[in-house]
Formats: structure tokens, C-alpha cells, sequence
């Protein structure tokens, strides 16, 4: 095992691990940019979804009592989001995923822009829960279809003037759910090996840590201030999909 590898490793489980104690998304986005250059794709996934949801865990925890006030809005986003897994991943069969990946970024980078144009930030005053509904199980077939799940309802939650801690409280245990069932899908197909399994234990105490300090900023950040941070983290997110599809 080469010194470049675990140090490649290692950052990626910071980076990771750091976004999604921080905003509850984007380990895989942020961790597969660095991953994908020393570990086949299979084993670089496999360990970003196991990451994700051992930082998400972790996180939750963390800042359970700021989550209190939004947990309520949970199985309205989660439960539709379950049909469409499947749904989706019976889609991926059938198609190329890459335009859908190119044209969800493209969607990213527009929204993003538009937002950080402008002074106002977007409020949807109105409890919508059919909307909610909606966009949680599109959320999921984009999951299934592209691995992307978390993308549309972050633009959703970021559109609503949420505290940040009813934001977490939708965002973190969505994705989580979410990507441990993918986990529980790939240790069905055997991705986890004896050498998957010991690169987990490499990168997990910088994920954990990194989680951690991203908990930490979370904590310090106004309402107003984590809305815009998810607004950018959307646009960067959708630039790097961008990037990697093109090219």
C-alpha cells in the first residue's frame, strides 16, 4: 500500500467527511474526485456511501437537539423517496445515466447562480407537503438512476425559510437512510472485501473527525449564512459533476 494512496485516502475522507457534518450531503462528490484516481470505481463508491453514512450518524447525533423543531418533515420527503429508488435504478438499466448526470449539473449551476445573483434569498413561506413529497421521491429515483439523490431536495430545503437545524433535520436523515441502503446493496453484490474493508478503517478517523469540525462550523453559522453556504456548496457540487461527466 503506497504512501500516495493512503494519503489520497485520507484527504478524501477529510474532505468528505468535513461537507457532510457541515451541510449533510456531498461525501461522495467531494471524496470521489480523489478516490476515483487510486481505487477502481465500485470500491471508491462503496466506500463513500459507507462514509457517508457513518459521518451522517455521527452528525445527526451531534446536533439532535437543533434538529428537534424539523424532524416532523422527515417521512414526508423519505417515504416517497423509497419508491423511487427502485424505480430508478430499474431506469439505469435501460439508459446511459451520463446525460442525466450532465443535465442535473447544468440545473445545479443555473439555480446556483441565479441565487447567488440576488440579494433576497428565496422564501416559500407555505407548508407544501405534497411538494415536499415530490421532490423526495424524485430525489430517490435520481439515487437510483445516477446516484445523486440529495441534490434537488437541498435546492428545495435552501428555497424555504428554515432554521438550519429543520434544514439538517430533512437533509441528514435523508441521506442517510438512503445511502445505507446503497451500502446494504453493495455488500449484497460483495463490494466490501477484505482490502474495501480495511481501507474503511484507514479513512475512518478522518472522516469521523473532519465530521466533527464540520458539526462545529455548522453551529456557528446564522440561518441566513447556511442557506447561502448550501446555495454555493449546490453550484461547486454541480461544477464538479459537470467536470467529471465532460471529461
Amino acid at each position: 500500500m503506497s504512501f500516495e494512496l493512503i494519503a489520497l485516502l485520507v484527504a478524501g475522507a477529510a474532505a468528505g467527511g468535513f461537507i457532510n457534518g457541515l451541510a449533510g450531503f456531498g461525501t461522495a462528490l467531494m471524496a470521489l474526485g480523489l478516490w476515483l484516481q487510486i481505487l477502481p470505481p465500485w470500491q471508491a463508491v462503496a466506500i463513500a456511501a459507507a462514509m457517508s453514512v457513518i459521518s451522517g450518524v455521527q452528525s445527526i447525533w451531534l446536533i439532535r437537539k437543533e434538529m428537534r423543531s424539523g424532524i416532523r418533515r422527515v417521512p414526508r420527503f423519505l417515504l416517497p423517496a423509497l419508491i423511487g429508488i427502485p424505480l430508478g435504478a430499474a431506469v439505469l438499466e435501460r439508459i446511459d445515466p451520463t446525460p442525466l448526470k450532465i443535465a442535473l449539473a447544468g440545473f445545479m449551476l443555473l439555480y446556483g447562480l441565479f441565487f447567488m445573483a440576488r440579494r433576497a434569498l428565496p422564501t416559500l413561506r407555505r407548508e407544501r407537503p405534497l411538494a415536499d413529497g415530490l421532490v423526495g421521491f424524485l430525489g430517490g429515483f435520481l439515487g437510483g438512476a445516477a446516484s445523486l439523490s440529495g441534490a434537488l431536495p437541498t435546492m428545495w430545503c435552501a428555497m424555504h425559510p428554515w432554521s438550519k437545524g429543520e434544514t439538517s433535520a430533512v437533509l441528514q436523515p435523508y441521506n442517510v437512510v438512503i445511502l445505507g441502503l446503497s451500502t446494504a446493496v453493495f455488500a449484497w453484490r460483495g463490494y466490501y472485501t477484505r482490502e474495501t474493508l480495511l481501507l474503511m478503517a484507514i479513512a475512518l478517523p478522518a472522516t469521523l473527525i473532519s465530521s466533527q469540525i464540520g458539526t462545529l462550523v455548522f453551529r456557528r453559522l446564522s440561518d441566513a449564512a447556511f442557506r447561502r453556504l448550501l446555495i454555493w456548496l449546490l453550484f461547486g457540487a454541480g461544477l464538479l459533476l459537470a467536470i467529471r461527466e465532460a471529461f
